[in-house]
């Protein structure tokens, strides 16, 4: 994962090793577990993209293996480990890893734990306390994997079937086809992903249909993620540091998309009338989109809890979102024309910068966006032959309350 241009360069060359923090891990699953003890119980937890010298998510489960009741855990490395290798007396005799002759081959590797043992007590948690636990049994397996860990690869697919829920942070670059395979083998999942990845085609009519939604915990801020030691960062830069010998980057819009049921999901969003909204907030009546018959609002916080219509609002209102109280109609861009069709085009218009130059894009940019008359003198807009300006709203998901 990564954030702007970091995010970009790791997209480009799949360097989407980012590991996620033990206590961001710790609270989103234990969300799930105070709303329902059972969810994870007599249950196999396969994490498909996570190395188990380097994943917060192999020490959380085997740490609280015996706390959520789980069934199994199976974990695979996506991509080999520099450092498996040099640690593999660590874990004892179990069924494990046959050392090879001449120079030790890196392998992407497998962990299957059955059963784990209480740790040592002494109040720090580390690779050394897991290989305790292990070595206390011989129930469990440490194994190379015959390719290289791709989820996608035949191998690791054949212990997806296993399982019955998937837990890990999967490669950005890649999240569209993971979230595939997760429907394509019918899997309850928690995994990390991008706020931009709401609006992809593929992800986005999972949401409207209410077969993915946000988790808990992630509100599409930025997060701390370690990342591999030779992964290019500057010290002293905002977005990124050194801590304990360990690099970080800083992490924008990341959020846990699931199928699992948690409680947020079924609170209330606390709201004002409309009346109430213009007399305390907005000081102004909501505008009404030039090209959609719904309100602007650009506020989660200050959609009326009155109002009858369509509503336009931002992405980061699937956060809040509780499918009791909301329906979620469609979105711009995003094939919303069924229940909210857009009732205008701007080809004969084109773009302006605020210092009045042209961009050399027709209004067709502008199509199936929400747009609003005016200009609000902070970023481009579009203008026709007869002087007639409207601007684009950030995307926005058209919404209406449910009838009680």
């Amino acid at each position: 994962m990564a954030n702007s241009s970091n995010f970009n360069k790791a997209k480009k060359l799949k360097s989407d090793e980012f590991y996620t923090q033990y206590d961001d891990i710790q609270k989103e699953i234990e969300a799930y577990f105070e709303y329902n003890p059972d969810t994870f119980r007599k249950k196999v937890v396969y994490c498909n993209c996570d190395d188990p010298f380097e994943s917060n998510f192999f020490r959380y489960f085997v740490l609280n293996f015996d706390k959520l009741g789980l069934k199994q855990l199976i974990t695979t490395s996506y991509k080999p480990s520099p450092i498996a290798n040099t640690q593999l007396n660590l874990f004892g005799d179990d069924k494990t890893i046959k050392k090879s002759k001449g120079r030790p081959k890196i392998n992407a590797n497998k962990f299957i734990i059955n059963e784990v043992h209480d740790i040592d007590g002494d109040g720090e948690f580390n690779l050394k306390d897991v290989a305790k636990q292990l070595k206390a049994n011989k129930n469990n397996e440490w194994a190379p994997l015959d390719g290289d860990g791709d989820f996608r690869s035949d191998e690791c697919i054949n212990l997806l079937k296993q399982s019955d829920i998937v837990v890990t942070n999967p490669p950005f670059s890649l999240f569209r086809p993971y979230v595939k395979q997760l429907f394509n083998y019918n899997k309850n999942f928690l995994i990390i992903g991008n706020l931009n990845a709401i609006t992809y085609k593929e992800i986005f009519p999972l949401i409207k249909s209410n077969k993915l939604w946000l988790g808990v915990t992630m509100d599409g801020r930025n997060k701390w993620f370690q990342v591999p030691d030779d992964y290019p960062i500057r010290e002293n830069v905002a977005n990124s540091k050194i801590e304990g010998g360990k690099k970080f980057l800083f992490v924008k819009g990341c959020l846990w998309f699931t199928n699992l049921d948690h409680g947020r999901r079924h609170q209330s969003l606390p709201l004002m009338t409309e009346a109430d909204v213009i007399k305390f907030a907005t000081k102004k009546p909501f505008k009404k989109y030039d090209n959609y018959n719904a309100i602007e609002v650009s506020l989660v916080k200050n959609i009326p809890s009155d109002y009858k219509g369509i509503m336009g609002v931002p992405i980061s209102f699937l956060i809040k979102y509780n499918p009791e109280q909301f329906e979620i109609l469609g979105a711009t861009q995003r094939g919303c024309h069924d229940e909210v069709p857009d009732t205008k085009k701007y080809n004969d218009y084109w773009e302006v910068r605020q210092n009045g130059k042209k961009t050399g894009s027709s209004g067709g940019k502008t199509n199936e966006n929400a747009n609003l008359i005016g200009n609000d003198g902070k970023k481009n807009y579009f203008i026709n032959k007869k002087g007639r300006i409207i601007q684009s709203a950030f995307q926005r998901i058209f919404i209406k309350h449910r009838k009680k």
